[in-house]
């Protein structure tokens, strides 16, 4: 029976939070929330609530023994570092690849992890990947916009091209979609029903339409919360490409025909959603994930979901793809 490897989780260092409460303004902000938390915002939009859990190793092993998790491999969540000055931003992610390599080395085989990387200083994220990936990170992490600005913008070119030298996974994960105020995301905290979804599909999207899986042929892509609406749009993705000369101006490849590039994890919260992701994006590409400890994050009935799964599919989603792929 394979490992159990969950590779959507998080962690904060209370250092990281006091650097963001003091820098991130006035755009990002954490403030009290309904319920008692308080949560980061951005644009008055809540979109991050940190809770106890994120700051606490031992109550992270407790839970994964009491579910039945053997590894996690642990990232920073939004709004990651893409905030303050280029040496404010790099301070924070530092502060973030250290607590989790030491957290890797305390807890050694149950704990890996993404490292977080200032994207928008291209020089010191390629300066910080080099010392992350030396101290142990088994891949990256990067927010499905970068402070507005999407992934496949050239100035990111440089990093995109260190991560693919090194084949290295990178978790697609969403954070606030540009806009949030407009689309009165603050009403019902909509961010996070709703806009992370979008943020990660409308991310993944611009790199199928982008000839980016063309570009980069090594590095691993895994989209977040089952990739977002991207099983369910994905023949609208073909369809458009087919009958919309602009689709096809990056790559003469149909969207669906680099299924087999992308990663998705099994954070969707229905069966029927979980059977259609791996419909989509098919057996060996699918990973577990459980998004512990956010607030909607649910370890217990994501498991149970990829344990009703039956015979090869079943070990492969439980943790032999990210074996695969992370060499654990």
């Amino acid at each position: 029976m394979a490992a159990v490897i969950d590779v959507h989780t998080h962690m904060l260092t209370e250092q990281y939070l006091a650097l963001l409460e003091q820098h991130a303004g006035p755009k990002i902000t954490l403030k009290a929330v309904a319920g008692g938390l308080r949560a980061i915002h951005l644009d008055d939009a809540p979109f991050m609530t940190p809770v106890p859990q994120m700051f606490d190793y031992p109550a992270r092993i407790k839970m994964m023994d009491a579910v039945g998790i053997d590894v996690s491999v642990i990232s920073l969540t939004c709004p990651n570092v893409y905030w303050g000055t280029p040496e404010v931003s790099l301070q924070a992610a530092r502060f973030m690849n250290d607590d989790m390599a030491a957290a890797r080395q305390r807890h050694a085989g149950r704990i890996e992890y993404f490292c977080s990387l200032p994207w928008q200083h291209a020089e010191l994220a390629l300066a910080e990947l080099k010392r992350a990936k030396a101290k142990g990170a088994a891949g990256v992490m990067v927010l499905a916009n970068i402070d507005g600005e999407a992934l496949t913008a050239p100035r990111f070119a440089p990093v995109w091209q260190a991560i693919d030298a090194l084949a290295l996974p990178v978790l697609v994960h969403p954070t606030a979609p540009p806009g949030v105020q407009a689309m009165q995301m603050n009403q019902f905290q909509l961010t996070a029903s709703i806009g992370f979804t979008f943020d990660t599909t409308l991310a993944v999207a611009r790199m199928l339409f982008d000839g980016f899986f063309d570009r980069y042929t090594q590095l691993k892509i895994i989209a977040s919360h089952g990739a977002g609406a991207l099983p369910y749009l994905i023949g609208r993705l073909d369809q458009c490409f087919r009958n919309i000369p602009a689709c096809r101006t990056q790559t003469q490849s149909a969207p669906s025909s680099y299924m087999g590039r992308l990663y998705a994890d099994s954070v969707v919260f229905t069966q029927q959603a979980l059977d259609l992701c791996l419909e989509v994006f098919g057996d060996d590409q699918v990973l577990f994930g459980s998004d512990y400890p956010h607030t909607i994050g649910d370890p217990v009935r994501c498991l149970a979901q990829v344990n009703a799964l039956h015979g090869a599919r079943r070990e492969k989603v439980r943790g032999g793809n990210a074996q695969r792929i992370f060499n654990l």
